[in-house]
């Protein structure tokens, strides 16, 4: 498989768990088990992009790679594209930017993605899974995402995409047979070339509306592969019961 690594944004900042990234987690801070659980993909290296020296200092303290970046970013991606431009990665080369409060994350989805964008000249992927329930289809807080039939991404939304018109106005209690429904799962992968072009995209209508940044993407005419994981990923942090639940996976 073509050669990637795994960017990890870390933000000590959080309104609803102030110092996520540092939080104990059976004797580690989260930003490490992430880090960690990363290791175990085929990614040729693992970083850490963070925008505090605790953070720095807790990451060499357990000899994971990170790197400091601003505080001011707006977005992931765009701390993303500041250490792609750091480290000076070809314009070619795939990161996978996995999320710093996903401490439960398996390896086997970031392999699925790296090899997703090795096989596409698509400059950006990502991963979702089927849904099964219909409540879940017409939650709002279930983001969806609908495919072409080459697996590119035509639409992202909150709302219950695609519609089943008949099969909905007769019953809504329960997904109809065969619709192709399917949830977004928030991992992604770039080109790191894409990364800095991303920076210059201006903020679409559809993305402040969705309240989904994805869909600047699409707005902007660039293509988004999907692919498509048998089952959803374990649930990130963030609430302090979250962290209390996963705190619990790693005391057995």
């Amino acid at each position: 498989m073509k050669p990637f690594c795994v960017v990890i944004p870390a933000r000590m900042a959080s309104s609803r768990l102030p110092g996520k990234p540092l939080a104990d987690i059976g004797g580690k801070p989260m930003v490490v088990r992430v880090a960690e659980q990363a290791a175990k993909s085929r990614a040729e290296r693992v970083i850490v992009a963070c925008d505090h020296a605790d953070i720095l200092a807790a990451c060499a303290a357990h000899g994971v790679e990170a790197v400091m970046t601003r505080e001011d970013h707006a977005s992931g991606t765009d701390r993303l594209a500041e250490v792609a431009a750091t480290l000076a990665l070809a314009d070619d080369a795939i990161v996978i930017n996995v999320q710093g409060d996903e401490p439960l994350i398996a390896p086997a989805l970031i392999d699925s993605l790296a090899e997703l964008m090795a096989a596409s000249d698509a400059p950006m992927a990502t991963l979702a899974h089927a849904i099964h329930r219909a409540d879940d289809h017409f939650n709002p807080n279930v983001v969806k995402v609908a495919l072409d039939k080459n697996g590119r991404a035509l639409y992202f939304s909150r709302a219950p995409i695609p519609y089943a018109r008949d099969g909905y106005a007769a019953d809504r209690s329960q997904l109809p047979a065969g619709l192709p429904v399917y949830r977004h799962i928030g991992m992604y992968g770039y080109r790191a070339g894409f990364l800095q072009s991303y920076n210059q995209l201006s903020p679409a209508p559809l993305e402040q509306f969705e309240a989904l940044e994805q869909l600047r993407v699409l707005w902007h005419g660039y293509a988004i592969m999907v692919a498509l994981a048998d089952d959803a990923p374990a649930a990130g942090v963030d609430t302090p019961e979250d962290l209390e639940r996963v705190r619990r996976q790693f005391q057995g």
